[in-house]
């Protein structure tokens, strides 16, 4: 039975990935699809997969935050001002406006989760690429590579990272004296590709910068007041965890959702239906139902089987297994949300450890307070930057990346998985032989 079941979860997994690359079905279609085949093939109860749903409910509720924030916005076109306040500073030419792009989500990403990110800046981009006449498309990709990369800088850039440095007490200075200077090498890879990656927008020049509209923003008490609750949220998000009385990142997002649904209701611009309308219900479905897809394979023990066969290929050798994970986990995250990836593989990873002898039983304790064997630390680096720069591989790889094809969807030019692949296996190949090269420099030489 328990055959059955892991197999019945890895076919079903790995068919949702092929009609989500395929095309034959609509990205949230494939995975809820996939989510409820488990359920009624008793492969998970539905209690068991609402579980699993519950235990990432942070996520969830960190994205339906930022987004009601993001919408109850959209009356004031600050967005729209923000646009084209970017192109003038760019002075219409395309090359600036890349640079510009990886120069604005980088800092804010080194701080903030990249997917919260993502929802902030995202919706620049369409109005941005409209004034100086280019597809949005490659820009909200370029702003998804720069977002998720930048996410390297720091411990709490990305919760892929945070996740695999929680789970071995590494401080947050610590992080920055000993892997920072990897979130500098995938943004310099970011730079040296733009022209190769994006040459019609590299190219571009608009010669006449007073033909651009001039939009004025709207609602300026309600874009005031607004901006005050974000610029709370924002620092919230940074110190909330340190204070004496932790305030979560998920629960943040939410009070300021609320306080913005507050504003925009009393003050008449817009109504609490439109808002909760316009959510991009879409993304959020789709990241439950992988949540569950997830939930199949540890409940079945198919991850939990892979640390056997981890053990088999790298035996003590952890230089050769360092690289073989940086890899092995960049090309999982290209194919599974880079979250649930390294929750499931952080066990995994632990439990390798124990069984070849490299670090004590203790490790695997769920009240670990302790620090990895020194001699092992490369191996968890590796599963950071895999996790991270995997994600840039393919449109299902990271969070950001479905945020940024849900608002790519909402203004009418959806980002199929073809075209994502078309500018991230590339992204992805060579940020993953960069970092592998510094690697083995920082560790290893």
């Amino acid at each position: 039975m328990e055959t059955w079941s892991e197999i019945t979860a890895t076919v079903i997994f790995f068919g949702v990935i092929t009609l989500i690359a395929t095309e034959r079905l609509h990205l949230t279609i494939a995975a809820f699809l996939g989510a409820m085949l488990l359920i009624f093939l008793h492969v998970l109860t539905l209690e068991e997969a609402i579980g699993y749903i519950g235990k990432s409910h942070a996520t969830l509720a960190l994205f339906f935050g930022v987004m009601v924030m993001v919408r109850a916005f959209e009356p004031t076109k600050i967005f729209e001002y923000l646009a084209t306040q970017m192109v003038i500073m760019a002075k219409g030419e395309g090359w600036r406006l890349l640079l510009g792009i990886v120069a604005i989500t980088t800092p804010i990403c080194a701080m903030l989760p990249n997917a919260t990110t993502v929802m902030l800046l995202a919706p620049l981009i369409p109005t941005l690429a409209q004034e100086i006449n280019v597809n949005f498309v490659p820009l909200l990709i370029l702003m998804v590579f720069t977002a998720n990369s930048a996410g390297l800088l720091t411990l709490v850039g990305d919760p892929a990272t945070f996740i695999v440095g929680s789970s071995i007490n590494i401080s947050f200075l610590d992080y920055l004296l000993k892997l920072s200077l990897g979130g500098v090498v995938a943004i310099a890879t970011i730079v040296v590709m733009l022209p190769r990656l994006f040459p019609k927008t590299w190219n571009k020049k608009l010669d006449n910068l007073n033909q651009l509209p001039h939009p004025v923003v709207n609602h300026p008490r309600m874009l005031l007041l607004g901006g005050i609750v974000v610029a709370l949220v924002l620092v919230m998000f940074m110190v909330g965890e340190q204070l004496p009385v932790p305030i979560s990142p998920a629960a943040i997002a939410l009070l300021g959702a609320v306080l913005c649904l507050l504003l925009t209701h009393h003050s008449g611009i817009d109504t609490v239906h439109n808002i909760l309308r316009d959510v991009d219900w879409s993304t959020l479905i789709f990241f439950m139902s992988v949540f569950v897809l997830i939930g199949g394979l540890q409940e079945t023990g198919v991850i939990s089987d892979a640390s056997v066969l981890l053990a088999a290929l790298i035996g003590q050798n952890i230089a050769l297994g360092s690289i073989l994970l940086l890899f092995v986990v960049g090309l999982l995250s290209s194919l599974i949300p880079n979250i649930p990836l390294v929750v499931a593989m952080v066990p995994l990873l632990k439990e390798y450890l124990v069984n070849v002898n490299l670090a004590g039983p203790d490790l695997l304790s769920p009240n670990f307070a302790g620090q990895v064997p020194p001699e092992t630390f490369p191996l968890f680096a590796a599963m950071m930057f895999g996790a991270t720069l995997g994600g840039n591989g393919t449109l299902v790889g990271a969070s950001s990346n479905i945020v940024a094809a849900g608002i790519a969807e909402q203004h009418g030019k959806p980002i199929s998985f073809k075209t994502f692949l078309a500018y991230g296996l590339p992204m992805m190949g060579l940020q993953l032989i960069t970092i592998s090269l510094f690697m083995v420099i920082r560790f290893f030489l």
